[in-house]
């Protein structure tokens, strides 16, 4: 008799929270909790005639009033946040798909973590780097690998210096993947490329503007997603596991939220 696979699930993302700075204060969200009396008012102008007495010990239904940006948590970034035209280098210059338009394919597909932490804050990733790391776990890249980059900012997630931490992503890397097939990347720092504070002092020091965002640029050539603010990629092996990051469908979008998983099939 044949055995059930047994699936085993992994969270890779954060909350959506207020308290916890994910982003730049101007980018943070803000969540506004309606508590179940809170809602009476809603609920008894939906169904004229009702009163507070009306509902099961005066409770209508928590709700809950977000304002926020679609890159806000753990998100999805489309082509089409990164430039508005991509595949250069692919078959030849197109518009760049948004949120919407990205293939479900790309988003369900065998993981691969690529271990960094040893990095320093503000430190680009090379492909020799890449090439290093997946010799180390012994994997050879195949077409439509989620790679995803585990950095020292994983750790200082919660912290105030989590959004200027960890390693990126260079240019040289991010196309080392993309030209083996990978469509779908993923970090979990505040960005795929090295912190801003980093990029602006070396673009200050050396007036190289290919430094600006070169990682994300990367999409210019060859279009791919990404994932930021991943969590808990530490309790990841190298391979063995699925990632599932389906984005939400918001028409014509840059990105979308996601609920990132690593999916173990233990038979």
């Amino acid at each position: 008799m044949n055995r059930k696979a047994h699936r085993r699930f992994i969270d890779l993302s954060i909350f959506l929270e207020n308290d916890v700075l994910s982003d730049p204060p101007s980018l943070a969200p803000k969540i506004t909790y309606q508590g179940h009396s809170d809602t009476l008012p809603e609920f008894m102008m939906l169904l004229p005639g009702t009163s507070p007495t009306d509902f099961p010990e005066g409770e209508a239904a928590a709700a809950e009033r977000v304002t926020l940006t679609t890159h806000s948590g753990t998100h999805l970034d489309a082509p089409y946040h990164f430039h508005s035209t991509m595949d250069a280098l692919n078959g030849g210059t197109r518009p760049s798909i948004t949120i919407d338009e990205v293939p479900l394919e790309w988003c369900f597909q065998d993981g691969v973590k690529l271990d960094f932490r040893h990095f320093p804050d503000g430190y680009v990733v090379t492909a020799a780097d890449v090439e290093v790391e997946l010799a180390r776990i012994e994997h050879e890249l195949q077409p439509l690998d989620i790679v995803v980059v585990n950095t020292r900012a994983g750790s200082r997630y919660g912290c105030s210096d989590y959004v200027s931490s960890g390693c990126g992503m260079g240019y040289e890397a991010t196309m080392y993947l993309l030209e083996r097939g990978v469509r779908l990347t993923g970090t979990d720092a505040w960005s795929w490329d090295a912190p801003f504070t980093y990029t602006a002092k070396k673009f200050a020091e050396t007036g190289d503007k290919s430094l600006i965002w070169e990682g994300h640029k990367a999409g210019r050539d060859i279009g791919y997603c990404h994932l930021e603010k991943l969590h808990n990629l530490e309790a990841l092996p190298a391979t063995g596991f699925i990632i599932s990051c389906f984005p939400h469908k918001i028409r014509a979008a840059s990105a979308g939220w996601t609920r990132a998983v690593a999916i173990f099939e233990d038979v």
